[in-house]
């Protein structure tokens, strides 16, 4: 079989016309995004082309205000009449903001804004608007009951807001949502009153994932993420599949907050062994990395990464909150992370052994490109192409 795909590839290289193709640019870069006049900030999330970012920040006056972030101008989006409001989503286009603001009368409201509307109340009584669908038409978060106890929404133009009930207890939230908003994520308490992660769908409704908080969600619904709980009451990042189930990600305390589109990246925060929050992305061929080592010539002296939010959906833009030494402050910050590809000497399948499995993953995904290729892109140029290919077979046989 080896001698017969050798034989094979050598004749591909032979005949093939090689082009030349245009490889993505992967630039890096670090921008602290500053305040609204106060001494605070933190992103929260950020649109797919890394343009637009939003969360809060406090004003002169030390109140804490959404803002929508764009080419270094932080805006103030207001309040419902009350004195404190916080951006939680962002469409991936940048155009609809969801959160939640204290209205009038100090009730905080679920809102939803747009450059043409301004920020709406969703009018559902007290609330948080925490994650939005692709096409901005499906929203998730917790709403007060009838018995103002917070529970999980699903909410819609056409349905109005869902109650997408608990596990047995009287509480839950939903954060996280699929591209379509088909899948809702997030926790809910048991009848013991315990918090569990949870995945929903209409189909199967709220499915328990184990103790602990599932944050965000994969595109496809696929890839839940958030953070499980220990018996001792520790907290460990964790990746979930219907395969295999919780995968903690970190033996120290750690949450998982957001995963890309594919769900190969993670991003979330690790208190390290000197007891600090220190930033990370995770992925299935690199595990976790502290992102102030990875990025570390971004950073001038003394600043750092305390928490990753959110990723933009191809896993090139990081949002979050850390300590801006240029400043003084604890600033939220946008990190144009270039590619998490990391290039090896050609196991593919990452199984430690160079073989056939290998050149085939390759050839087969020949011609793809962007930043989402995890291995198969050998050398992290952003695509699967004859280089690749040489990089595999004059390693074939390491490790086998």
């Amino acid at each position: 079989m080896t001698q017969r795909i050798n034989s094979r590839l050598w004749v591909f290289f032979s005949t093939a016309v090689l082009s030349s193709t245009v490889v993505a640019s992967w630039s890096q870069s670090l921008t602290w995004l500053g305040t609204l006049g106060g001494n605070q900030s933190y992103a929260i999330d950020v649109s797919a082309d890394g343009s637009v970012v939003v969360g809060a920040a406090r004003n002169a006056i030390f109140q804490e205000r959404a803002f929508r972030w764009e080419n270094g101008v932080m805006q103030d989006l207001g309040t419902l009449g009350g004195n404190r409001s916080a951006a939680m989503s962002i469409s991936v286009d940048g155009s609809v903001i969801i959160g939640w603001a204290y209205n009038v009368i100090g009730y905080q409201r679920a809102f939803r804004w747009t450059q043409t509307t301004g920020m709406q109340d969703l009018g559902t009584g007290s609330g948080q608007a925490l994650n939005i669908s692709v096409d901005s038409s499906v929203i998730v978060g917790v709403a007060a009951d009838a018995n103002n106890l917070g529970r999980a929404f699903r909410w819609t133009q056409t349905t109005g807001m869902q109650d997408l009930g608990t596990l047995g207890g009287t509480r839950s939230a939903a954060w996280g949502v699929s591209a379509d908003g088909s899948v809702v994520v997030g926790w809910a308490n048991n009848a013991s009153n315990q918090a569990r992660a949870f995945r929903w769908t209409q189909a199967t409704g709220m499915q328990n994932l184990g103790p602990g908080f599932a944050y965000s969600v994969s595109a496809d619904g696929s890839v839940v993420v958030g953070y499980s709980e220990q018996v001792s009451g520790a907290y460990r990042a964790f990746r979930w599949t219907q395969a295999t189930g919780m995968q903690n990600l970190s033996g120290l305390y750690s949450e998982a907050r957001d995963v890309s589109a594919d769900g190969s990246v993670v991003v979330g925060y690790v208190r390290n062994a000197s007891n600090q929050n220190r930033a990370f992305r995770w992925t299935q061929s690199g595990g976790l990395e502290d992102l102030n080592q990875t990025y570390a010539s971004l950073l001038a002296g003394g600043s750092e990464l305390w928490y990753a939010h959110a990723i933009s959906p191809d896993g090139r833009y990081i949002v979050g909150q850390g300590w801006n030494a240029t400043t003084g402050r604890i600033e939220g910050y946008l990190l144009n992370a270039g590619s998490p590809c990391r290039t090896h000497d050609g196991d593919v399948d990452n199984d430690g052994c160079v073989d056939d499995a290998d050149l085939l993953a390759v050839l087969f995904a020949f011609g793809n490109s962007g930043t989402s290729l995890g291995r198969l892109d050998v050398n992290c140029d952003g695509i699967v192409d004859d280089a690749d290919l040489l990089t595999v077979l004059f390693s074939f046989g390491n490790g086998c």
